[in-house]
């Protein structure tokens, strides 16, 4: 029998009916606010480039590029997001860092900065908060979901997007740890709501992860008063009046996935072997590609994208997520659907990969398209490593010169029926020239 919450997910669901009988109607003349921004009275750090530190801080959610349309200004970051809406913010524990004070900041994406909200003594930390048993000389991140950023586009699947785009950065956290040589393990398993009243957060904003990145230590930490003020990062103003629209549905689905049962830890390290200029080169260009030329990769391409698809992610909680993909061009391989490295259906099902995708092209001229499933009890952390895959697929595939596009609306049960099995759909992506 699968997941009980999928309440939320059964309901979030496409279908061909479903994408024509509720189009999203987004009024972009009022976007919601896409920066969290702590008053002025607190100290800021510009991320300088000569400083190691900063540099792997600014891999982890810096701004790329800036794009303007009429009316409409955004910026792309290192991590992608569903319609560019970046639902997320991080914030961080830092000790014994050269560069910074002991103490807890917020990622100021909008100025490359970050906010130092409290200077730690020398035995206060946030691991007695995390019921951790050792302390950590590093860093400790926490990943949080705004998720109006994203319900005011995508109604009540934003929460989806969110813990998708919240893999996205746990991705970006495990690239910038490989190319400063820095540990990585994420926790999932963590009392999210004393954080989120720790950090003085509303019903706007949440917490979905964890990530150490540094050497652990046994000398334990003691508690404290963060004392920050509620700020609201989310809403639109229009006026002097501010506009939030609560989506209780999300809430719920929050709330009821907050407890991880039947968790499995997953120990084991991910093994790159990245030319580690040539990555940083690909992490600051990684872009979301919306064109495919219908041109085969190599064999050789494919399968250093798989391995890389396939190396373990280090957690508390490690859940199954099954990699189906449809190869449409790649040199020396059947055309067909695959589960995991294994054919399971011959011939070419391109057009059916394209029609799957919400009828996008970028399914049927791809190379290969995957979709990735899941049968978890454990929806927030399976829907996070799916991010995290997802991210690793962006990065493998641009570090070959070949294009990536995250898809992550679809027909889910036309999808199921596909592959043959009853699991939930967690995302799609193409890669292809």
């Amino acid at each position: 029998m699968l997941v009980l919450l999928n309440d939320y997910h059964q309901n979030t669901k496409h279908s061909y009916l479903s994408i024509r009988t509720n189009p999203n109607r987004v009024d972009w003349n009022n976007p919601p606010n896409r920066f969290k921004n702590y008053p002025n009275t607190y100290e800021r750090i510009s991320l300088n480039s000569k400083n190691q530190n900063s540099n792997f801080l600014y891999l982890i959610a810096g701004i790329t590029a800036k794009k303007s349309y009429p009316g409409i200004e955004y910026y792309l970051r290192v991590n992608p997001s569903a319609g560019a809406l970046y639902p997320n913010e991080i914030y961080f524990q830092v000790r014994n860092q050269e560069g910074f004070d002991d103490g807890i900041y917020h990622f100021e994406v909008s100025t490359s900065s970050v906010v130092l909200l409290k200077k730690l003594e020398n035995d206060e930390g946030l691991e007695s908060i995390l019921d951790l048993d050792y302390s950590v000389d590093g860093f400790i991140f926490f990943i949080s979901s705004l998720y109006f950023r994203s319900s005011w586009k995508y109604k009540k699947r934003a929460f989806r997007y969110c813990l998708l785009d919240a893999g996205h950065i746990l991705g970006t956290m495990e690239a910038s740890s490989y190319l400063y040589d820095k540990s990585f393990e994420i926790l999932y398993d963590f009392s999210k709501e004393k954080l989120n009243r720790f950090f003085s957060f509303d019903e706007k904003e949440f917490f979905t992860s964890v990530c150490i990145i540094g050497e652990k230590s046994e000398k334990l930490k003691n508690s404290f008063n963060l004392a920050l003020p509620t700020i609201d990062g989310s809403s639109y103003e229009e006026g002097r009046i501010s506009f939030f629209e609560p989506n209780e549905f999300i809430e719920k689905a929050y709330k009821d996935s907050l407890n991880i049962k039947d968790k499995k830890e997953q120990n084991q390290k991910a093994v790159f072997n990245f030319h580690k200029e040539k990555f940083e080169d690909t992490i600051f260009k990684r872009r979301s590609i919306r064109e495919f030329s219908n041109q085969s990769i190599t064999k050789a391409q494919f399968d250093s994208i798989m391995s890389i698809l396939n190396q373990p992610i280090s957690s508390d909680c490690d859940e199954e997520v099954d990699i189906y993909y449809v190869i449409n061009r790649v040199e020396g391989c059947f055309l067909g659907l695959y589960k995991n490295g294994t054919q399971i259906k011959t011939g070419d099902y391109s057009s059916k990969a394209g029609y799957l995708c919400l009828e996008q092209d970028l399914g049927k001229s791809s190379a290969v398209t995957f979709f990735l499933t899941t049968k978890s009890k454990n929806y927030q952390e399976a829907y996070q490593k799916a991010g995290i895959i997802g991210h690793r697929l962006y990065l493998a595939s641009n570090y070959l010169g070949i294009g990536c596009s995250g898809i992550g609306a679809y027909y889910d049960d036309e999808v199921c029926e596909f592959v043959e099995d009853i699991t939930m759909v967690l995302y799609a992506l193409a890669i292809g020239n």
